[in-house]
């Protein structure tokens, strides 16, 4: 049996360094790539192809929730595992939304870390405890609006709907695919239960985003 490829993306060099030398001992993982970036990471995704990402969040040069959207529409099978210090709401809904397969806490032990490795790699995810009860908290308390769902990427494509921007302008504007856009589209109008554009243009314009924004 082949080994897992995992590639690790942190920008703190000691806690990546950490990481990739405990992963090292294991015979059943191979570490393919490091990057300290979201930018790097979502590059060296899209070359080596690992089965595996552990992703940091908050880091400069493209945070962990814009490179996990860039690296799910270029390897649509690759398993991500969030890898963080955060479990708030503004962090876990778009990290999961963006395509996170899990989502981890740094505070998670190198056995945990290896363990949720191997189970993304079979299609088994792990969510940490904390993480998990604050996704339930906010099924139980839904007391937001729909907007607040969308993603950070997500909203910046609604205000492009916004301002009458077709889908191969928004393509050009925000420097993502073509693909990447008609997924973006096809979750704002999901998530605020609209049926067309016009109808997600009047929302974002009902709800002041384009202010916001702007």
């Amino acid at each position: 049996m082949e080994p897992i490829k995992v590639l690790v993306v942190d920008d703190h060099d000691v806690v990546r360094k950490g990481i990739i030398t405990y992963l090292m001992t294991e015979d059943d993982i191979e570490i393919v790539g490091e990057a300290s970036s979201g930018n790097e990471g979502a590059q060296l995704a899209k070359e080596l192809e690992p089965d595996v990402i552990l992703m940091d969040l908050i880091m400069e040069n493209g945070t962990g929730i814009e490179a996990t959207e860039k690296i799910m529409s270029d390897l649509s099978d690759a398993k991500i595992i969030i890898l963080t210090s955060y479990y708030d709401d503004e962090k876990v809904f778009p990290a999961l939304e963006a395509g996170a397969f899990s989502y981890m806490l740094k505070t998670s032990s190198a056995d945990e870390i290896a363990e949720a490795i191997k189970k993304a790699a079979i299609g088994e995810n792990v969510i940490e405890p904390k993480v998990a009860g604050a996704m339930m908290n906010r099924i139980r308390t839904p007391e937001y609006l729909p907007h607040e769902m969308l993603t950070e990427r997500e909203m910046e494509v609604l205000v492009c709907i916004g301002n009458g921007l077709t889908n191969n302008e928004i393509s050009e504007k925000l420097y993502i695919g073509i693909k990447t856009v008609k997924t973006h589209v096809s979750n704002i109008l999901s998530k605020l239960d609209v049926q067309d554009r016009t109808q997600a243009a009047v929302y974002a314009h009902r709800n002041g985003l384009m202010k916001e924004t702007n």
